[in-house]
């Protein structure tokens, strides 16, 4: 009797464990399910947080460049970016501000374009633009003043023929971020390149000073293609200076009739409200670069695709 007892308590007691194991079992997945949950709302709370561990900001350029405005507009125009604002340097601190970021691995979003070295030296992507505030594909076109034909003809005539593509003014603006002065990276870009080069001076004649002004915003882009340009003007015996303006003073000073031009206009968006302002005041000489392009930009380890991805400030 005892022992028969004994027995069913065996039997029972091993029963019980049995269930408990399998309840500490059950616990375990619930909590492994539930870590793992966790684990994606972390993810997702990342994703919520770039916004936050970037105080909601992006970084611009000059105040006065079409990127920024551009950036101003997605601001209001995206519901997401409810709360951000945009943050106006300079293109200069802006690089600055990117590298710093990538070398520690955070997230920075920045009003970027093409052609910049940038993209050759970091891995970036654009922010997909679903309602199309950056607009598409630019040009960056040659102004100069009007009379310039009749007055300076071999002038009018080498910037008229100006023309290179996106590879072309990265390499240029490699060697100037590399510590190289932009005269000299100019310089060593026209001597490898000197059938470009041949037909920009086609029909050219020499000069003996012929004083010629250009002007330029302060941008990476156009330090490069204005240093190039005014470096193959000298070598035909053109006397030549060229002035940083911000970029409302740069298209004035074309209109006016102050300087010779200018080959830094970026239309039909960066600079388009400029253009419509002047465009009856000077000569529109044409594209001399394709494919160029405004947006935001951030580091491909970023994983955001689109400007709608981006969280509202809570």
């Amino acid at each position: 009797m005892f022992t028969f007892d004994w027995k069913r308590l065996s039997m029972a007691a091993g029963l019980s464990l049995t269930l408990i194991a399998a309840g500490c079992g059950s616990d375990d997945g619930n909590e492994s399910t539930s870590g793992s949950d966790s684990e994606g709302s972390s993810g997702a709370s990342e994703e919520v947080n770039y916004g936050e561990e970037m105080d909601y900001e992006i970084t611009g350029i000059e105040a006065g460049a079409g990127v920024v405005g551009a950036a101003q507009t997605a601001v209001e125009e995206y519901e997401n970016l409810a709360g951000w604002e945009v943050a106006t340097s300079s293109s200069g601190a802006m690089a600055t501000a990117l590298g710093e970021a990538i070398e520690n691995e955070e997230p920075i979003a920045v009003t970027g374009w093409t052609p910049h070295w940038k993209f050759a030296k970091y891995d970036l992507k654009y922010l997909e633009d679903p309602k199309g505030v950056f607009g598409g594909a630019e040009e960056i076109k040659t102004m100069v003043r009007q009379g310039l034909e009749d007055e300076k003809p071999n002038a009018y005539t080498l910037l008229d023929q100006f023309q290179w593509t996106a590879a072309d003014m990265e390499s240029v603006m490699l060697e100037i971020n590399g510590g190289a002065e932009p005269a000299e990276a100019a310089k060593a870009w026209i001597e490898e390149n000197q059938d470009k080069v041949s037909e920009w001076t086609n029909g050219v004649e020499d000069v003996d000073g012929t004083e010629v002004e250009l002007v330029y915003v302060n941008w990476d882009s156009e330090i490069a293609s204005t240093n190039v340009v005014a470096e193959v003007m000298k070598s035909k015996g053109f006397d030549v200076t060229i002035t940083p303006l911000d970029n409302g003073p740069m298209w004035e000073a074309v209109a006016e009739g102050e300087v010779t031009g200018m080959v830094a206009a970026w239309l039909p968006a960066t600079h388009g409200d400029l253009y419509e302002q002047h465009q009856d005041n000077l000569v529109d000489l044409g594209m001399n670069l394709e494919g160029a392009k405004v947006g935001l930009v951030v580091p491909s380890y970023m994983e955001v695709d689109s400007i709608e991805d981006l969280q509202p400030a809570e």
